[in-house]
């Protein structure tokens, strides 16, 4: 039976799409090399750089975060360059997995997906690095899997208290526009972003910042490239995209920057995304009691603020209660990799308030007491008192 009603999407991304930003996408086609397009266009590019909060570099492309991924890499590195990959989880393993089909030398700094990484583990791979043949250092800002954040400035810093030279990459897909971010000002080299989840677009193009010191990287990368290669953009009046402009996006990306920046305030997005967090958090924490659910992420001071991932009780099968809250017209995140069945993901990022939060996180509890889940009534009351508290 098909069940009535809106549907409620909380998986981490793709995210919800505001109806402005619909609107906004269905704009009739027009010449993308026109002037009126163009002015679009140029104002577009600025307004992400300010939400990047960089005054450098930006290169955008067709293709999801894995297109943005593969372009950074091949134009920043060359064959058998060696890269240190932050394990984080499922996405810092699959950025892993692409450099070393690629042809470029992988060394993973393992880390506890529970726990993070240990910083002085970094400290200590870097100051072993003698001849500094890591070339890039790559972290996920936002691991989605696990609900886990990486300090990325206190990367920098040891980074720069080993004087090692190496590229600081960042994957900044599921964090821009839902996290704190700075490119500049946290010394990021290159970072990668997609459409499809702070910005609240529909999936489709993608993007890399580039530093300075960055640029000067890529003028001696000799990886074979053409539709990635930045060199070539920067050719071209839109300095991106080769080939046809995606101008529906960009419509939409127009509207997505006036959400972020005029309507709420970029600053007032990143507060709404962590009061949201942490009424999920909450919740959380209450369900863990009767041996319940708890939070995947062991490090208070590590949660992400865009993704809540859900420990399942041992014998609980996660994909189970996701089908039992999905037949409420409920979308919650799956595990992934070495996490599917075992944990569920609810997502509180892009186009999201507290009673799309209260419905996701009460319809799930409705699930945990149906599937005979373990765990303390009461959970959605504590996101309802803390909400309450914390009321603008």
């Amino acid at each position: 039976m098909t069940p009535r009603g809106r549907h409620f999407f909380a998986n981490p991304g793709p995210t919800n799409i505001p109806d402005s930003i619909m609107q906004a996408v269905s704009h009739h086609t027009v010449d993308f090399n026109g002037p009126d397009f163009l002015e679009v266009y140029d104002a577009c590019l600025e307004g992400l750089k300010r939400v990047l909060r960089t005054g450098q570099h930006l290169f955008m492309y067709t293709g999801t975060g894995h297109a943005a991924w593969e372009a950074t890499l091949v134009n920043l590195l060359s064959p058998g360059d060696r890269i240190l990959v932050i394990e984080t989880g499922h996405f810092s393993e699959h950025w892993g997995k692409m450099a070393a089909d690629l042809g470029i030398e992988v060394q993973t700094l393992a880390a506890d997906w529970r726990l993070g990484l240990d910083y002085e583990a970094l400290r200590a791979a870097l100051a072993a690095d003698k001849d500094h043949a890591i070339k890039a250092v790559c972290a996920v800002h936002n691991e989605t899997s696990t609900g886990m954040t990486l300090d990325l400035p206190r990367i920098r810093a040891i980074l720069d208290e080993t004087g090692h030279p190496a590229l600081l990459l960042a994957d900044i897909i599921s964090s821009l526009g839902s996290l704190d971010f700075q490119f500049d000002a946290w010394g990021i080299d290159a970072a990668v972003g997609g459409s499809q989840k702070g910005l609240m677009l529909p999936v489709g193009f993608s993007f890399s910042a580039v530093s300075e010191k960055a640029m000067a990287a890529h003028k001696a990368s000799t990886f074979p490239k053409h539709y990635f290669n930045w060199t070539t953009m920067l050719t071209r009046r839109h300095r991106s995209f080769i080939g046809t402009v995606p101008i529906a996006l960009i419509y939409g990306l127009r509207e997505a920057l006036r959400l972020i920046e005029q309507e709420e305030g970029l600053d007032n997005v990143v507060a709404r995304h962590a009061r949201l967090a942490e009424a999920t958090r909450r919740c959380v924490r209450h369900w863990s009691g009767n041996n319940g659910p708890q939070l995947f992420c062991l490090s208070p001071e590590r949660v992400s603020d865009s993704v809540t991932s859900i420990l399942m009780p041992e014998g609980h099968d996660a994909e189970a209660l996701r089908r039992r809250v999905g037949s409420m017209n409920v979308a919650l995140g799956t595990g992934l990799s070495r996490l599917n069945g075992k944990v569920f993901r609810i997502g509180h990022l892009g186009d999201l308030n507290e009673p799309m939060l209260l419905g996701t996180l009460a319809s799930t509890e409705i699930g945990l007491r149906l599937q005979g889940v373990p765990h303390s009534p009461g959970g959605v009351e504590a996101a309802i008192a803390y909400l309450a508290e914390t009321a603008p």
